[in-house]
């Protein structure tokens, strides 16, 4: 339909749908898409999907539709109260007249869209599992070196470089200077953490900047900055703004300190607890040592009650031998004057009878000498161990071993030397032979040449 407004003149007389539809080409010809800001109220959602409601301010207000095919790919969802930013064609609705805008695209206003921006992606990630406990990696007790991702100029590096110096100096620092504000920060960030990931000459790695506002922090908050983190195989700690400061950074990192300066304090062991640490262990080492080294003389002093010195062991021995010697002798004794009783009294009775004995004198003298030679052949048989014992004891005794041209060395508590190291240059030693004894004085030490 052709305009009349264009064709009209001083007297030309208007139908309602002639007018509406003039100012409806008017509206979207002047005022096509264009972004108005205000408050969300009286909204409704119609059960054809379109949604429905006025956005106003403190002095007017302006109805809005915003049909199904375009709200289902909201990912949010508007609220009474809520301050938004619509973009869309303002046109009127020719049957009631009714001005009205047609909503393209709506977003939260200001801050409350960068909020609904984070609450999506932390969302979305943590669906992903990126956030989960199992998936982070612990941080290295004593860092081999440490890499600190931040701004060269900003006061966190300081603050940072300062604890470090403080809690454990001997750690060396690599820094990989990099944009943490600002457009194109994000991409720095994960040029760097890439940088720092294909180096691979850091252990651990902090991704570090002060405090400021969202919009100042906002570059923590992307989507590639957080993915870079989590693929990342060093560990990475954040320490991101103040304590109240969250990021997406934060949830995604291995770990997460509420300040640079705190996560300085969590990635390095402090020199004055590691000493006193050590000198505590150091301590039980000593305690439990000579705890053992106590039990251990106590049983060394419990056997040496039970060990025997040679000479009395062999003096014991020969005692032992000897009485044996002696039951045997007196033993075979008892048995010769018993057989010699014995032929006396036979003798007695055959000269009281004297009968003819001649023969039975001969057979006699002969079984006496048969007797004879093997009492002599049973003593042969019996005394060759006992020869060989007294030879076996013969060479355990000190005095024949002295008498082989050694001697046995003293020191000056009479305690038998057997090392080279028990005594110094200068001492007096005693030194025993198999005739007599020497004292003498040491005057050079040397080890044996194999």
């Amino acid at each position: 339909m052709k305009s009349p407004l264009k064709t009209r003149n001083n007297h030309t007389i208007l139908t309602v749908s002639e007018l509406n539809h003039a100012a409806k080409d008017l509206l979207e010809n002047t005022l096509s898409s264009l972004w108005v800001s205000g408050e969300i109220s009286n909204l409704k959602q119609h059960v054809s999907g379109h949604w429905y409601f006025s956005l106003k301010d403190d002095n007017a207000q302006v109805g809005c539709v915003f049909f199904h095919n375009k709200n289902r790919l909201l990912e949010w969802q508007p609220e009474d109260g809520m301050k938004v930013e619509v973009q869309a064609l303002v046109t009127l609705f020719k049957l009631r007249g009714n001005f009205q805008l047609n909503v393209d695209t709506i977003r939260l206003a200001g801050k409350g869209n960068l909020f609904k921006a984070f609450e999506l992606l932390k969302i979305k990630l943590e669906k992903e599992g990126l956030f989960e406990p199992i998936r982070k990696k612990p941080l290295p007790t004593f860092p081999k070196q440490i890499g600190i991702i931040t701004s060269p100029s900003g006061a966190a590096l300081l603050d940072i470089l300062s604890t470090l110096m403080h809690r454990m100096p001997s750690i060396p620092i690599m820094i990989y200077p990099t944009q943490v504000q600002g457009e194109c920060a994000a991409e720095k960030i994960v040029e760097s953490i890439q940088t720092a990931e294909s180096r691979n000459e850091c252990d651990v790695l902090m991704l570090c900047r002060g405090g400021g506002s969202i919009e100042d922090l906002w570059s923590f908050n992307e989507e590639i900055v957080a993915r870079t983190i989590a693929s990342c195989p060093i560990p990475i700690i954040c320490g991101i703004g103040h304590e109240t400061d969250f990021t997406i950074a934060d949830f995604v990192s291995d770990v997460r300190a509420p300040t640079p300066t705190g996560a300085a304090h969590l990635i390095s062991p402090d020199k004055k607890e590691l000493l006193q640490r050590i000198r505590s262990i150091n301590e039980d080492i000593l305690k439990t040592m000579q705890n053992l080294l106590d039990i251990h003389m106590q049983h060394i002093d419990m056997l040496a009650h039970l060990l025997i010195h040679p000479n009395k062991q062999i003096h014991l021995q020969f005692i032992q031998l000897q009485q044996l010697s002696d039951k045997f002798t007196n033993t075979w004794m008892r048995y010769f004057e018993n057989r010699l009783w014995s032929l006396r009294e036979l003798n007695q009775r055959i000269k009281l009878t004297k009968p003819d004995i001649s023969p039975l004198t001969t057979k006699l003298r002969e079984l006496d000498q048969r007797l004879y030679r093997a009492i002599i052949h049973y003593f042969d048989t019996l005394m060759v161990p006992l020869e060989r014992q007294q030879a076996q004891l013969n060479l355990l005794n000190p005095e024949s071993i002295l008498g082989r041209g050694y001697s046995i060395i003293y020191d000056k508590d009479n305690q038998i030397l057997r090392k080279n190291d028990q005594i110094n240059v200068g001492d007096t030693i005693q030194v025993t032979f198999a005739k007599g004894w020497s004292k003498a004085k040491i005057l050079e030490k040397g080890k044996r040449k194999n």
